[in-house]
Parts: C-alpha cells; structure tokens; sequence
C-alpha cells in the first residue's frame, strides 16, 4: 500500500509540473493598478485578447479584474500583499478565508496559474514565508483545486551574480531561501523574480553593455566555462538558476514574472526606442530560446508593465507601461 501511495504521490507530482510546462511558452503582462485613471477591468482584458497575449499577473486578488478575466481563457498568476504574508503565517484560519474569499469563487471559470506570497519580498519576509506557502498551500489543496503557490524575489537578494555559475544569495536571505526551495521542489511549483537589466545598466554604464542590457547583442560579452552569454537577462536568470541549485533547489523552474524598460524618467538611459528595443526583444528571445545554463527551458516571462501608473513614484516607476491610460500605445510590440 505505501508503494502504491508512493507512486501516486510521484505521479501527481509529475502532472503538475507538466502541465505547467506545457504552458510555459508565450509572454505575459503585469496588470498594475496604481492609477487612478485606468480604463474599466472588461476593456482591458479585451485588449490583452486582442494582442493575443494569453497570460497576465496581478499584484492582488483585484475582484474586478477576476470577474472580467472570467471565461476568457486568459491565465493569470494572483498575488497577495505582503503585509498578509504574516497573516497567513501565522493563522492558519486567515489563510483558508483567503482562498475561499479570493480563490474559490473564481478558479472554475479562471485559469488561475499560480498564487504568489508577496511581491519582491526581503530576507525579512522570508523567515515566515515557509509556514505561510505550507498554510497557503494546504488552503488551497483542501478545496480540490490544484493550483502552484509560490513567492516572488528579485535579483537583490543575490549576493554575487557574476559571473553567473557564481549566483548565490546573500547570508541574510540564504536560510530562507534553503525553505523556500526545499518547498517549491518537493511540489514542482516554480520560483518567481523580478528581472530588470535596465537597473543594471542605469546604475552603471561603464561596465554593462547597452547593447548586452537590451539583448541586442550577438557577441558573447561574458564568458563562463564553457557557456557564453551575450546578454545581461539570460546572465540574470541564469545567476538564480545557480543561487537555487546552492540551496537545493536546482530544479525549480525559474519563472521572470517581472521584466521590462522604462519610457522616460531619467534621461537618456529611457526613451522610447529603448524601451521598444528590450520588450521587442524580450519577446523574441523568450519566445525561441532558453538560457545558456537552461537552453532547453524557455523562460516564463511578463513584462512590466501593461499601462504606465501615474500613482506611483515619480520618475521612472510611472514609465513602464506599454500603453497610456486612455489605451493607445506608448510604442508597439509585436506579440
């Protein structure tokens, strides 16, 4: 009998991340809402439809944006705030309410892909983030409804990325990231990371390529053993590829579910073509290709963002979008 659950066991194990994978291809776009003049939810899922972009992510369970995404076969990964993620730590209670108010309404008629603990969470928020992917988890698996929970970090908590077989986190953040991992392998759910090259060359252009951080290179620019990268995200990628592989998580897919390049907002390093420049790239390159250290996996990508937010910070945190509030564009991207 143990052998026979054994197997079962092993088998779901494998289902999930098949058809996890099987669905893998294709770019996403982040669904921002920190404006206060964005056009109504069924608009712009309408749009989305209409570029032929089959996946979204949203910071928050958004009822608004749930409802519309209702039947319209569009995938959508479904954020929580970080100030739950103590929450659901804690209170196992607060984690059930949370699927059952946020979650259970929606996933027969949304293809929900996955649920995210938090957005760019530090090593802070990582000491509780075990219990909360276990309550999390159990919530969601208690109502038959197979659906991956994972968190989001980005690429600061790494403490050395270059070259990228040397990623590893950093001491603060490395003993929750060995839970984290631990968790996301036993279940085949993926880790999800904010990926922007755009910070990289801004905050340093004598030393990163503009043409590396755009992807707009086809000369290896860094060399690692026997792999060659010639641009900046696949070296980003690939840096937490061997960060988890550090703390026993060698095999958890690594999905970006944060990419792009701002519009304006800080001179020369954001205008328009190069903003147009990494997205369009971005597509193409996602779309056909793995990483160096992964080329047979293509990289789960979303860029950041669908509308420019003229709630957030000044500068270029209110540059991202691909479109303006009223829905035409800032510069075009074939999907």
């Amino acid at each position: 009998m143990g052998l026979v659950l054994s197997f079962i066991n092993i088998l779901c194990l494998l289902i999930i991340q098949l058809s996890f994978l099987a669905d893998a291809d294709g770019i996403g776009l982040n669904y921002g809402l920190v404006a206060d003049n964005l056009p109504a939810p069924a608009q712009v899922i309408s749009l989305i439809k209409s570029r032929n972009v089959a996946k979204i992510r949203i910071f928050e369970p958004n009822h608004g944006v749930l409802d519309a995404l209702q039947n319209s076969g569009i995938e959508v990964i479904v954020g929580t705030l970080n100030a739950d993620i103590a929450n659901i730590a804690n209170d196992p209670n607060f984690a059930k309410d949370w699927v059952q108010n946020n979650i259970v309404p929606y996933a027969p008629t949304v293809k929900i892909r996955a649920i995210s603990l938090g957005n760019e969470v530090n090593p802070g928020d990582l000491g509780s983030m075990l219990q909360a992917l276990k309550n999390l988890d159990n919530a969601v698996k208690a109502t038959g409804f197979s659906i991956p929970v994972t968190t989001t970090i980005g690429v600061y908590l790494l403490a050395s990325s270059y070259p990228p077989s040397q990623g590893d986190f950093s001491e603060a953040a490395k003993p929750g990231m060995q839970q984290v991992s631990g968790f996301l392998a036993s279940n085949g759910y993926p880790i999800m990371v904010t990926a922007y090259p755009y910070f990289a060359y801004a905050g340093d252009p004598e030393h990163v390529p503009l043409q590396y951080a755009l992807i707009n290179s086809s000369d290896i620019v860094v060399r690692d053993g026997d792999l060659g990268y010639a641009n900046l995200f696949d070296a980003m990628v690939d840096g937490v590829y061997a960060a988890m592989d550090k703390v026993g998580g060698g095999e958890v897919e690594v999905v970006v579910c944060e990419s792009g390049w701002p519009s304006k907002g800080n001179g020369d390093f954001t205008t328009t073509t190069l903003a147009q420049t990494y997205n369009q790239n971005l597509v193409r390159h996602v779309t056909s290709s793995g990483t160096p250290r992964k080329p047979g996996n293509k990289v789960e990508t979303y860029i950041f963002a669908i509308f420019n937010e003229d709630q957030k910070s000044p500068g270029v945190e209110q540059n991202f979008g691909l479109y303006n509030p009223d829905m035409t564009e800032v510069y075009h991207i074939d999907f």
